[in-house]
This record gives structure tokens, C-alpha cells and sequence, in this order.
């Protein structure tokens, strides 16, 4: 039986919405103690001495165990379900494609989504507002390559959901609110389609 679990969460961050739609499909009990990182309540000395001393979240607590980094939580929630795959190769593969939404499509879809839709493009530094070229073609070479990956496929990894999927759609489902678009990658919006229509899909602002 797996202790019950607190998520410390900002609503708006697509990290802390996969490990939701993780607990929700797998139909796990989860509590929310919301925070808001605009007002900077992940950096109040509390925060840091007794949730994460790295002033980020998501934060999954297990009884009195905190765990940080979102793929982390969602591997955590997962372990011995159907959302993590029994054969080897597919279960690295799932992790493979865990590290990319974290190293390629995250720094890259989900920052332009925070700086224009919650920050606000003039309120963007100099340095900030430099990097918007670079981040919006990279982001688009992220999206393009799971456009290719998904032709012909259901799901990122074998023929089943799995937490490769949970992960990516979480700043996928929402690139437009930062500038990209979806409907230039047909193969991407079906899958998007078919993650909405799983047996308790939660959406985001759920």
C-alpha cells in the first residue's frame, strides 16, 4: 500500500500537472498544497528548509520524504504499473524519451510558454528577450522530431500509453500559449488527441 502523497505544486506548471495526470490515470489519492512561483513562494526561507532547499517545484512528499524533479515523482507513482513497460529496451526507452522532454523540449517550449503567457514579453530582460530566437527554433526541432517519431504510431513507446507519453504532453498540449504551433504537426496533434480521450484523462486546469 503506498503511503499517501502530498504534491507541492504551482497549478500552472506543466511539471507539476504530469505527476497529477500520472496519479489520475493510474487512479492514486493525491493532495495539493498549491504555491505561487510568481510571488516567489518556493524561495521563502520555509520553503527551503522543509520542502526543497533548490527553491523549485514540483515537490512529491511521501509521508515525511520529499521528493523533487517531476519525471522523479512520475516514475515514483508509476513503478509496477502499466504506464511503465515490462520489457527492458521499451522501459529504457520510455526513460529516453523522459530525458529528452527534460533536456530538449522543456527548456526550451515551457520557458516561452512561462515568459509570454504569465511573465509577459515586456517584462522580459534583455538577456531573456536575446534568447527567444534560439529557444522558439529549438523547440520547434523538439516538436518536429516527435512529429516524425509518432507517424505511424499510437504512443511515443511500444503500443501502449506509458509515463513517456504522461511526461511530454504536459508542456506539449499547451506550446501554443507560447507562441508555437500545433497544427503544423498532424501526427503530434493526434496523439494529443489520443492522451485527451484515456480512461480518467484529467486536464490540466482539473
Amino acid at each position: 500500500m503506498m503511503e499517501p502523497a502530498i504534491l507541492h505544486e504551482d497549478p500552472i506548471s506543466g511539471n507539476c500537472y504530469k505527476i497529477r495526470l500520472t496519479a489520475t490515470l493510474l487512479g492514486l489519492p493525491l493532495e495539493r498544497q498549491s504555491y505561487d512561483v510568481l510571488k516567489g513562494e518556493t524561495r521563502t526561507p520555509d520553503f527551503l528548509a522543509s520542502v526543497n532547499a533548490n527553491g523549485r517545484i514540483p515537490v512529491l512528499q511521501i509521508g515525511s520524504r520529499f521528493l523533487p524533479e517531476s519525471n522523479a515523482a512520475c516514475f515514483y507513482l508509476a513503478e509496477g504499473s502499466a504506464l511503465v513497460p515490462e520489457d527492458r529496451f521499451d522501459r529504457a526507452d520510455m526513460l529516453r524519451w523522459m530525458f529528452f522532454e527534460q533536456y530538449n523540449h522543456e527548456p526550451n517550449v515551457a520557458t516561452l510558454r512561462f515568459w509570454l503567457a504569465f511573465v509577459g514579453e515586456d517584462r522580459l530582460t534583455e538577456a531573456q528577450r536575446a534568447q527567444i530566437p534560439g529557444k522558439r527554433a529549438a523547440g520547434e526541432a523538439a516538436l518536429a522530431l516527435m512529429d516524425r517519431h509518432l507517424e505511424g504510431r499510437r504512443f511515443l513507446v511500444g503500443d501502449t500509453l506509458t509515463l513517456a507519453d504522461v511526461a511530454l504532453y504536459a508542456y506539449t498540449h499547451v506550446a501554443e500559449d507560447g507562441g508555437f504551433k500545433l497544427g503544423d504537426y498532424p501526427h503530434l496533434g493526434a496523439w494529443l488527441d489520443r492522451i485527451a480521450a484515456q480512461p480518467a484523462f484529467v486536464a490540466m486546469s482539473g
